[in-house]
């Protein structure tokens, strides 16, 4: 994609909340060049244009950093500068690394939540309505999200257990003969793999 289009698909994936400037995409586009993450080619124009457009790709290396990325879990994966972007590649990510994530994510807006509910009632009487009232926004929206992060954590280990019910080999049963036959040994199934739940780069740079 050329930088319009790239910054359009971002945007959308990312919701409302996180907008990507073009002060910050074109500098990091420069940054993966040097790095031979993406590579530039100029597309071809209609006779309208005054310029071709340069279009952007990613290159081998910049798949295998993007894998190296996803796979990576620890306290940043699950910060609020990072969690998004991390849940919106999901679909490309293991279940094991999404089960961690998710419930890094869940840990720590609990404690977040414990901290502020403390800070809540020993400020309650020093604070007008108006400042009580943003508080209490903050509190209900934390509570909103470690619900819907248990959610997801439920739907992901209810699939890993319908992946393991399922049974390995199928048998057939004569009718007429009584006999069963099993598939042979020789062709073992391939494991059915897990489907995240659907879900809305990661890093934006990628």
């Amino acid at each position: 994609m050329h930088g319009y289009e790239l910054r359009k698909r971002l945007n959308l994936m990312l919701g409302w909340g996180r907008v990507l400037s073009y002060g910050s995409l074109y500098p990091a586009l420069k940054k993966m060049l040097r790095s031979n993450l993406i590579e530039e080619t100029t597309s071809t124009t209609s006779p309208s244009s005054r310029r071709p457009r340069i279009v952007y790709q990613v290159t081998p290396a910049g798949h295998d950093e993007f894998e190296r990325l996803m796979s990576e879990v620890g306290p940043t994966a699950w910060e609020d500068d990072n969690f998004d972007i991390r849940f919106a590649f999901f679909s490309s990510t293991d279940m094991e690394i999404r089960m961690r994530v998710l419930e890094g994510r869940r840990t720590r807006l609990q404690e977040r939540l414990e901290r502020v509910q403390s800070q809540l009632s020993m400020t309650q009487k020093e604070v007008d309505r108006y400042a009580a009232e943003l508080q209490r926004h903050g509190v209900e929206s934390v509570e909103r999200e470690v619900r819907w992060l248990s959610d997801l954590i439920n739907a992901e280990r209810d699939s890993g257990r319908d992946a393991e019910r399922r049974p390995a080999t199928s048998t057939t049963t004569s009718t007429t003969t009584g006999t069963t036959s099993s598939t042979s040994a020789s062709t073992p199934p391939v494991p059915a793999r897990s489907t995240p739940p659907a879900s809305p780069v990661a890093d934006p740079q990628k």
